[in-house]
């Protein structure tokens, strides 16, 4: 059985991140299949493979690049994760998360998630962007929780709150630089839920999920954002509605990876123009206080 992380591993990768550059980054976004194109918006960039970084875990997921990218997001120092890792490839929540805590030291103040998701929600179409307002944590229902085992009070409480996980602030911006975009479909908000994947949901549970007031659903993020939320980082996410669930027993329709991504490939540039724009407001905001 692998130990978990301490305080001090967390602490000898970022001062190794700090000294191998210069870069000193304000936000963290974290890309979700498909969604790498944002590091490509990067300007000033500087790249690290996952396999370079001390105690990095690797990216097993085709389509996920691996690779840490420090520079500029529209005039906001940043570092995007090319690539997440995953509960459904094996790893720990506590591995799966490694990275929000070595941002923390770092210097991050704002996480920013992203992920491809089913569209429960029937009001949703493919290529709909959710922002994420709340979310149901499945995992945790079992008692799997990237907090689980000791906890470090350095980082954060014993036990966090997360009812206010979404920063209520940035999803007001977030409407704002929506607008500036000027396009026709609405910023969709509501609730992502996780499970562990990775297959895709049965048409039971797709009802299911759907009665308990989930608007869409993925196979990540949730974890992220409660380590974000336990060691202080402000938090706003979005769902890419690459896909919408089966919910009935006639259909012959069938979801998979590969379609997932597909169908999300046009609408993952429009998520990517926005998470650039919305990064330069929050810089503005800051520079303002």
């Amino acid at each position: 059985m692998e130990k978990e992380f301490t305080y001090e591993d967390y602490q000898s990768t970022a001062e190794w991140l700090l000294s191998h550059t210069e870069h000193r980054p304000q936000g963290a976004v974290i890309c979700g299949s498909g969604l790498g194109g944002l590091a490509d918006k990067v300007t000033q960039a500087q790249a690290f493979e996952y396999s370079e970084i001390p105690s990095f875990p690797q990216s097993t997921v085709p389509h996920h690049a691996g690779r840490l990218v420090f520079g500029f997001l529209n005039g906001r120092a940043c570092v995007v994760m090319q690539g997440r890792f995953h509960f459904y490839k094996g790893y720990p929540l506590w591995k799966v998360t490694f990275p929000v805590r070595v941002f923390q030291l770092m210097g991050v103040d704002t996480l920013v998630v992203t992920n491809a998701a089913g569209g429960l929600n029937p009001r949703f179409e493919v290529g709909d962007i959710m922002m994420i307002c709340d979310h149901i944590n499945m995992l945790g229902f079992s008692g799997q929780s990237p907090l689980r085992g000791p906890s470090d009070e350095r980082f954060g409480p014993r036990f966090p709150a997360v009812s206010d996980a979404y920063d209520r602030n940035l999803r007001q911006k977030a409407h704002w630089a929506w607008k500036q975009m000027g396009e026709q479909r609405e910023l969709q908000e509501g609730t992502c839920v996780m499970l562990g994947g990775p297959n895709f949901e049965t048409i039971a549970e797709c009802r299911l999920l759907l009665n308990l007031g989930a608007d869409a659903v993925g196979m990540s993020t949730v974890p992220e954002v409660i380590v974000a939320r336990h060691c202080g980082l402000r938090n706003f996410g979005f769902s890419l509605i690459t896909n919408k669930v089966i919910m009935s027993y006639e259909s012959l329709q069938k979801a998979n990876h590969e379609e997932v991504l597909q169908s999300g490939k046009q609408a993952a540039e429009k998520l990517e123009q926005f998470v650039s724009i919305l990064m330069a407001s929050i810089l503005s905001c800051d520079k303002a206080i």
